[in-house]
């Protein structure tokens, strides 16, 4: 005769149901897809899914963000708190063999999620533009947060295109989201000579944005990598000649951040580029009160792995496979 089971407290779920019923939730809630596509990534009826989201939200495992009791991710997320004290890592679950198309689009789904949740009235949000964050603003879903202020961290000309769309773009996305102001920052992401840039940074339309930067309280931005599955804009959109990437390859760079130069071991001193580069001293993106890091793609895990190091990111939002790779690099 077989044992009878223990039953479950009132209100809880059995725990292989409960996580299950979080793995759908996260799907659904975070990263927006519809029960039809849960079932068929997960190979379950429609029905079952609908059971399990019912059921997340019944037993409390459902309220303003998904509490995950047994989801591999949320391993990754231990591991990466103890390997980086400090950081609050968000690790989004993709599927086996995903491409980085898909990888990026549940990362920038689970991110706009996140921050429609971090933002408040009367703060302001320095953003540094990219490809990631791009994806981010194409995911936003719209909130009225008062007296929000985004302001751009770092230039976005080059020879080729003195005010780029592609940026201006994404930074007014932002603010049309959430009902908030956009300041622009129309100089060269970088300058041909230091001396130029110090010119620049005296004059008052500049000082103004500059003061917005330094008082920013959130700052939003992803990391560029040479190695990247999808190319860092700052890397694919003639911001850096040939001469210009050797010399970084050199100084042993493996990342930017707001395209100001890091190495492996999260240092970025004594890099000559950074001297013309129109984006933040690192040091203050150290010191901000609050910071959120978006990356997807393992192209990314070195530059990740660095940043860490160096404690460039409060909070973190990755995906699986970028996550483990960097566990793996130690």
């Amino acid at each position: 005769m077989s044992k009878p089971q223990r039953a479950a407290a009132p209100g809880s779920a059995p725990t292989d149901a409960a996580a299950q019923a979080v793995q759908v939730a996260r799907l659904y809630f975070y990263q927006g897809l519809t029960t039809g596509e849960i079932a068929q990534e997960l190979g379950l009826s429609r029905p079952r899914v609908s059971r399990l989201l019912t059921l997340a939200r019944r037993s409390g495992l459902v309220e303003i963000r998904i509490h995950d009791p047994a989801e591999h991710p949320q391993v990754l997320e231990a591991q990466l708190r103890e390997r980086f004290p400090g950081l609050s890592p968000h690790v989004v679950a993709v599927p086996p063999g995903s491409s980085p198309e898909l990888s990026l689009e549940r990362v920038a789904a689970y991110s706009a999620n996140l921050l429609g949740q971090l933002l408040r009235p009367g703060q302001t949000v320095g953003l540094a533009w990219g490809t990631t964050l791009d994806a981010v603003s194409r995911a936003l879903k719209p909130r009225a947060v008062p007296d929000l202020t985004f302001v751009q961290l770092n230039g976005s000309a080059n020879a080729q295109d003195f005010m780029s769309g592609f940026v201006t773009d994404t930074l007014q996305r932002f603010a049309r989201t959430y009902g908030a102001r956009a300041h622009l920052f129309p100089v060269p992401t970088f300058f041909d000579n230091p001396q130029t840039k110090t010119m620049m940074w005296q004059e008052r339309s500049v000082r103004h944005v500059l003061e917005l930067q330094r008082r920013a309280d959130l700052l939003l931005y992803s990391l560029g990598s040479l190695q990247a599955d999808t190319p860092s804009h700052v890397y694919a959109g003639g911001y850096l000649g040939a001469a210009e990437q050797a010399e970084l390859a050199a100084q042993g760079v493996v990342g930017d951040l707001a395209t100001v130069f890091y190495r492996a071991d999260g240092s970025f001193g004594g890099i000559p580029l950074n001297e013309r580069a129109s984006g933040p001293d690192l040091a203050q993106i150290r010191s901000a009160p609050q910071s959120l890091c978006v990356v997807s793609g393992l192209g990314k895990a070195r530059a990740l792995h660095a940043a860490l190091l160096g404690g460039l990111a409060r909070t973190l939002v990755v995906d699986e496979p970028t996550a483990r790779a960097v566990l793996d690099l130690g």
